[in-house]
């Protein structure tokens, strides 16, 4: 896997979702909410979906919500321990 380099704010955004205060809309661009706000950065979000490191927790239809959650790549990331 190459190493991904994350910025601050990229690593704010992964604690938010580790903490369940997250949210991605539905797509192939999903959005990402942080306390029922839009985050700032929407292209860091983009980017840590596309790299693997945040995903839904469950399937949801365009124009609609879902709990964001880490990958396991995503836990890597953070430092958190594997899950079993």
């Amino acid at each position: 896997m190459p190493t991904i380099l994350l910025t601050s704010r990229s690593l704010a955004m992964l604690r938010a979702v580790a903490a369940g205060r997250a949210d991605l809309g539905a797509g192939s661009e999903p959005d990402l909410r942080v306390d029922g706000l839009p985050c700032c950065d929407q292209p860091a979000a983009h980017q840590l979906f596309h790299d693997g490191l945040v995903r839904p927790a469950h399937p949801a239809r365009p124009g609609h919500w879902s709990p964001a959650e880490l990958t396991p790549e995503g836990e890597l990331a953070l430092g958190l321990p594997a899950a079993a």
